[in-house]
């Protein structure tokens, strides 16, 4: 079963990135249907899923990935973990640049230098989405393989989680205000400039990093319990054993999760360790679906785009941010070429969310397209 459930491990990786672009590219920010907007401070949508999902999902690969080094840090294994890591936090940064540099060329006022417009470092974000992959990823990984004693690495979970709980009840870590613990530590080390422009409900903004560094220990914690998912599907129990033992995780971790929200808020923007527990909980849940979809009912004709998606998972998601900022910042008849393709749509969408939607998807479908290229072409971009 082997290959199977790798199957179901590239879907559910595939739906995530699929996700991710979808909720990332709305045709206009100012029409969305509600499931696909993020809560806007406490509280959990279907949005707040898709990052997590990732999340989780890279831990489970990890425990497939890492049984070539029998989980040992050994000089192979460090040396590509650095390398990934760099290449991920530096991919993460780039495309901060990038959009800093073809908002600024392409500005109207034509007022800046050529020096001003290339080398925008004084702007450019740290932290960001694949910034917290990297980071979470490269301790996970160091726990995983310096941590032989699973018991023992499952307390480090619970005492990540624990520690980060009362970090935030401490330091105003659900408030979003310049006093949070974790706008606080991001401006001592790299500066308000270089901090997220956080929304307010009152349509103000402060800058506030929801990938922040404080709020990435969290991140680890997401790692590694996937990591212990891939464990249990590695055992050598039957299918529809490893499928039992996940429920009861499952819902173990939804219930705790849920539980520990009446003291410790389900919150995405400070990843707050109820989240984790939720997030993770549903995850294991689409899992344990996926499984029963694909390797038990043998449904597997639909998850052609998604095992594609699933198979260049970060390639897909940076080309497709690439792209996102290429659009919205290339000029053509006085608007950007994303509003020009937006306001055809929206010229015959019956109201704008619907507009907003259509946009969205057809841009997963012209990603997916290239995806589903690079897999029949046997093409797997290793980040």
């Amino acid at each position: 079963m082997k290959t199977e459930r790798l199957m179901s491990l590239d879907v559910l990786r595939g739906i995530t990135v699929a996700g991710m672009i979808l909720v990332n590219n709305p045709g206009d920010w100012g029409h969305i249907y509600a499931p696909l907007k993020h809560a806007e401070w406490n509280g959990l949508t279907p949005t707040d899923l898709v990052f997590p999902f990732f999340m989780f999902v890279m831990g489970v690969s990890m425990c497939f990935s890492f049984r070539k080094f029998d989980y040992r840090p050994t000089r192979e294994f460090v040396v590509k973990l650095v390398k990934r890591t760099a290449i991920l936090f530096l991919l993460g940064v780039a495309l901060s640049w990038v959009s800093l540099v073809l908002s600024r060329w392409m500005s109207p006022e034509g007022t800046m230098s050529w020096s001003q417009i290339l080398f925008p470092f004084e702007q450019v974000r740290v932290w960001g989405v694949l910034q917290r992959l990297a980071l979470s990823y490269f301790f996970a990984s160091l726990l995983v393989v310096t941590v032989r004693n699973r018991r023992v690495l499952g307390c480090v979970v619970a005492g990540i989680l624990l520690l980060y709980g009362l970090v935030l009840a401490w330091g105003h870590g659900f408030e979003l205000s310049t006093a949070n613990v974790i706008a606080v530590v991001d401006r001592a080390l790299v500066g308000e400039s270089h901090m997220y422009l956080e929304w307010l409900p009152d349509g103000g903004r402060i800058r506030f990093d929801p990938e922040g560094l404080v709020s990435t220990l969290p991140g680890i914690a997401h790692v590694l319990i996937g990591f212990f998912c891939g464990r249990l599907l590695l055992s050598s129990k039957s299918l529809n054993e490893k499928m039992a033992d996940l429920a009861v995780a499952c819902a173990a971790l939804l219930i705790v999760g849920f539980l520990l929200g009446y003291g410790c808020p389900i919150n995405k923007k400070v990843w707050s360790p109820s989240y984790v527990l939720v997030t993770c909980g549903f995850a294991m849940l689409t899992l344990i679906l996926l499984m029963w979809i694909i390797d038990v009912r043998k449904m597997q004709r639909w998850t052609y785009p998604f095992r594609a998606f699933g198979c260049n998972p970060l390639f897909i998601y940076v080309f497709a941010s690439f792209l996102a900022i290429v659009l919205e910042t290339i000029p053509c008849g006085g608007f950007s070429v994303k509003d020009q393709v937006y306001m055809w749509i929206a010229g015959w969408a019956v109201v704008p969310q619907l507009a907003s939607l259509i946009y969205a998807l057809v841009y997963v479908a012209f990603n997916g397209l290239l995806a589903c290229v690079l897999l029949k072409k046997e093409i797997f971009v290793k980040v």
